[in-house]
């Protein structure tokens, strides 16, 4: 992997910037997305400068790597970056019956179901599989995903070396581990030569756990971070908080909305909306390499691109860690 030195995600001599594009929402997360919107979305992306696309065989059951992969057939394959991920495997779902539903937040037939398999063999599969989903020949980046969902030791047992095997075979460019557990990710970095973690959640404007260990691990391993669900499940997604509001995947206990609100009401002292200040705090710290941030529609694609635009005054950020709302 090619040091970033600050200017964002390169990897093999392709440089991507900071922003990437998260590509769950056109899997059908949560609800259903035309084929014709999740083209112009990815296309949106792509006029929008973004050079990095993350998808992975979880998101619809291989429904994103699918249409990001057809959306993507018509770009230069030596100016763009793509990462899928490894540990799951699809299969054939034999209590699969018309009409069923995936059951793990998208909307999409389940006529495939998802397998943990760390196993090399497993890994191998997963990427062929990813690779002929995609239309592609090759892939820049690989994250094991969710490893502490499943077994964490098998994981950094089995499918790290396998990683770094692959990677050594040429036939990935950079190494990685998927994760919204700090503690997981860092283990994963002690114990295996990764190129990048992908870390969700967990360093955001509303909580920075990952400070306190992880990043400085990183730094030290020389390990990039790509920063993902900034947003915190959209609590920190909109100017103004609402009830309503989402906290890792469900509805934002008392403390979370206090908290976040806070965070509005000093952020519009200083005329910067949440979720602009919640983007660029995101690649405040110097282990962040790039921040990847999800869309269904070309709108959000272009309101995200248009926030890392903006200026947010010093002193927002010195008003906040005095506050103790944020990590120094």
């Amino acid at each position: 992997m090619t040091n970033p030195s600050r200017n964002g995600l390169a990897v093999g001599g392709i440089e991507a910037g900071w922003l990437g594009f998260g590509a769950a929402g056109i899997g059908n997360l949560y609800r259903e997305v035309e084929d014709s919107v999740a083209a112009r979305t990815v296309d949106a992306a792509w006029a929008s400068g973004v050079r990095y696309f993350d998808t992975a065989p979880h998101y619809g059951l291989g429904l994103s790597e699918a249409r990001l992969g057809a959306a993507l057939s018509k770009r230069p394959r030596d100016e763009y970056l793509i990462s899928t991920k490894v540990g799951r495997v699809l299969e054939p779902n034999p209590g699969y019956s018309p009409g069923t539903l995936d059951d793990e937040g998208f909307c999409v037939p389940a006529t495939v179901r998802r397998r943990w398999d760390p196993s090399e063999a497993g890994i191998r599969r997963s990427l062929e599989e990813s690779l002929e989903r995609l239309g592609m020949d090759r892939l820049d980046i690989a994250y094991l995903h969710d490893p502490d969902a499943y077994s964490l030791d098998a994981g950094i047992d089995q499918a790290l070396p396998a990683l770094e095997k692959l990677k050594r075979e040429g036939l990935v460019g950079a190494i990685g581990v998927g994760s919204n557990s700090a503690e997981a990710l860092t283990r994963c970095v002690k114990s295996a030569d990764l190129d990048l973690v992908m870390l969700a959640g967990r360093y955001t404007l509303l909580e920075q756990p990952a400070a306190e260990n992880l990043l400085p691990a990183c730094l030290s391993a020389g390990t990039w971070v790509v920063n993902v669900g900034i947003y915190n499940s959209g609590l920190l997604a909109k100017p103004t908080v609402p009830d309503a509001a989402h906290y890792n995947y469900a509805p934002a206990p008392a403390a979370a909305l206090l908290k976040a609100r806070r965070l509005a009401s000093v952020c519009a002292e200083y005329d910067v909306e949440l979720p602009t200040a919640a983007l660029q705090y995101s690649l405040r710290h110097p282990a962040v390499c790039a921040v990847v941030v999800g869309a269904s529609k070309p709108e959000q694609v272009e309101d995200t691109a248009r926030r890392t635009k903006e200026q947010i005054p010093p002193e927002l950020w010195e008003h906040l860690e005095d506050e103790g709302l944020i990590a120094s």
